[in-house]
């Protein structure tokens, strides 16, 4: 895909993926609703295949590929979610998949990576590290490239999210979505634009991860460097089809502190009982930290992803 994606392309990645993956259910919590002074709804991504969202932009991405682009595999570079999701997808297309990950990656993600058949080679923590060794990897094998966000199939498949909250909760006034790369929020951008056009989508950051609000206001992208967060899914930068989509279509970017965010997962778990990674409680942060005024509002927030080391938990 050249161009970038419509609300027909999400909708015919929908049809593509949806045998595949989980139509993942909407949750709410009256204990939350009263905290933030608003209608939330929980789409839950926590719930999905490799236990997070990036499922329906790798699959959506993997089988939009010719027999003869498939042939000799996928390579992708990722922290942990694209990459497991990257791995299942190139399993059930019945190629092998290589996946670059950095050395700080949660080993819980490493390990279930490896667990769906990818061959995994690991590289220093930094953007330009992990391209690098994704090219070495590619001149090697020939592997078709997943990028995990900058990738015009994989936003259409990020974008199905969004596709199916707004057909399950039409009443929404504001979806909110964590935002790393901007796979995930350009995608739910451009369904929430054109299926409730009266919506605004908000993208929610760390504070020691803002190079999407910092970009936004400075008119092109602005890199991040060093990003030191416990929401290890949102260390990656912007990318040049990504942020387009994100001027035009994003209202608004805030960001919220570490505390704020460990808060929020663990408001999740014992409010909601529910398991979400610290990447997908960002949003919810947010409100919490009382950085957006929603109040009266409908709601809906994309709670991510929910793979979280057990023994490494934040409190």
């Amino acid at each position: 895909m050249n161009n970038e994606p419509t609300l027909a392309d999400i909708r015919a990645a929908s049809r593509r993926i949806g045998q595949r993956i989980h139509r993942t259910p909407v949750l709410t919590s009256s204990t939350l609703d009263r905290m933030c002074g608003a209608h939330l709804f929980f789409k839950c991504e926590n719930f999905q295949k490799v236990g997070a969202f990036k499922i329906r932009g790798a699959t959506n991405a993997v089988f939009s590929l010719t027999d003869a682009g498939a042939i000799h595999g996928v390579a992708t570079h990722s922290s942990g979610n694209h990459a497991a999701a990257v791995a299942l997808a190139a399993r059930w297309r019945g190629v092998q998949a290589y996946v670059v990950m950095p050395e700080n990656a949660p080993p819980i993600k490493r390990v279930a990576v490896e667990e769906y058949g990818a061959k995994v080679f690991t590289c220093a923590p930094d953007l330009k590290a992990r391209e690098q060794e994704l090219a070495a990897v590619v001149a090697k094998t020939d592997a078709a490239v997943i990028h995990p966000y900058n990738d015009y199939r994989v936003i259409a498949g990020q974008g199905t999210c969004a596709l199916e909250l707004c057909e399950d909760m039409p009443e929404l006034d504001v979806v909110l979505a964590p935002v790393g790369g901007g796979g995930l929020i350009s995608g739910t951008a451009l369904a929430v634009t054109e299926l409730l056009p009266t919506a605004r989508v908000i993208g929610v950051e760390p504070e020691r991860a803002d190079d999407a609000q910092r970009s936004m206001a400075a008119g092109h992208i602005l890199p991040v460097v060093h990003p030191d967060t416990i929401a290890d899914g949102l260390r990656t930068s912007l990318g040049d089809r990504t942020f387009p989509i994100m001027q035009r279509l994003v209202s608004q970017i805030v960001t919220v502190s570490e505390e704020a965010i460990v808060l929020a997962m663990r408001l999740l778990w014992e409010r909601m009982k529910i398991v979400v990674e610290p990447s997908g409680a960002v949003p919810l942060a947010a409100l919490l930290s009382h950085k957006i005024d929603l109040s009266g509002r409908h709601a809906g927030i994309i709670l991510s992803g929910g793979n979280v080391d057990l023994a490494h938990l934040p409190w």
